[in-house]
């Protein structure tokens, strides 16, 4: 029994060796993250609709609920109806520069009998059969006819003005109303909750016929055809890396066997910073380092929160 005993030993701390030189074969290590965006409701509100569920697959731009906006509806119609009121006070010029008009047709139709006895009297002169003054006395009520249709014209623009003037005071409250309204139109639109990104839904924390506020948390998405393994290098490996290189990804696939995977290096840190716990050992923690991101397609297997090793050396 304690020949087995010590066999099993034996063939334990070679495993655990093994996997310490497994692990010293990697050059970083680092758990998978994705790009997560929160979505939340622009406007506070009853949730009469929410067609979310974790898992669920939502594409951009897609209508996935809908906030109560009744009293922005309300709201909307109580100005557009002021807008209408407003309307309803113009005043229509059209009535008393008609009565004007026919006042200057009736002394337009007197000058011209005026006129035309003026021609009269002057053929009676000639003939010595009218006298002087009489011609004086036709030019004279001439001249109060003209006056006459001039000052009927006058006022026919002055009515004109006058209520041009008093219809533009009424309508410009008007600007500020068709505004409200537009914003109004704008608000109601925000009260349904546009998916922002294609991607699949990781938590949702709403339920359909709950009462949210703007800028509350309904629901987490996250696109997860790829993922970011977040790494962390050492100083001295800094300068084997770049932008857009091409590393070797390892993953855990099985108690022995690791899958491989293709990843993309996207991101450098600018500025060193102490390794995190979780990384090594306690006294490689106190060594600086370097984070890195790596984009790694996902086939499916990969999971957020995954851990992954980079192998720098299989850089092309």
């Amino acid at each position: 029994m304690k020949k087995v005993n010590f066999i099993t030993a034996i063939f334990l701390l070679l495993a655990i060796a093994g996997c310490k030189n497994a692990a010293s074969n990697a050059d970083a290590t680092g758990t998978f993250e994705a790009d997560e965006v929160i979505v939340s409701s622009e406007l506070p509100g009853k949730l009469i609709s929410f067609n979310v569920q974790e898992g669920m697959q939502l594409s951009k731009d897609s209508v996935v609920g809908i906030v109560d906006a009744k009293n922005i509806s309300l709201q909307q119609e109580q100005v557009e109806a002021s807008i209408k009121a407003l309307n309803e006070k113009t005043a229509n010029v059209q009535p008393q520069v008609e009565l004007l008009q026919n006042q200057l047709a009736v002394q337009q139709s007197q000058l011209s009998n005026l006129l035309h006895e003026k021609t009269r009297i002057e053929n009676l002169i000639k003939a010595d059969a009218a006298t002087g003054k009489q011609l004086d006395d036709m030019n004279a009520q001439i001249d109060v006819a003209r006056k006459q249709l001039s000052v009927t014209q006058q006022q026919i623009n002055v009515q004109r003005n006058n209520i041009a003037t008093q219809n533009r005071s009424i309508l410009s409250e008007a600007d500020p109303l068709k505004k409200r309204v537009a914003q109004l139109q704008d608000q109601a639109q925000r009260a349904n909750i546009i998916n922002p990104v294609s991607g699949t839904v990781i938590t949702k924390y709403a339920e359909q016929g709950e009462i949210t506020a703007s800028g509350k948390a309904l629901y987490k998405i996250a696109d997860l055809s790829s993922l970011n393994l977040r790494a962390y290098i050492s100083g001295i490996q800094l300068p084997q890396v770049k932008l857009g290189q091409t590393v070797k990804v390892l993953i855990d696939d099985g108690e022995k066997k690791s899958k491989e995977y293709s990843g993309t290096i996207t991101w450098i840190a600018d500025k060193a910073e102490f390794t995190p716990k979780t990384i090594q050992t306690k006294e490689e923690r106190a060594n600086l380092v370097y984070a890195v991101k790596i984009k790694v397609k996902n086939d499916g297997f990969l999971k957020i929160g995954m851990y992954g090793e980079v192998l720098l050396a299989a850089a092309k």
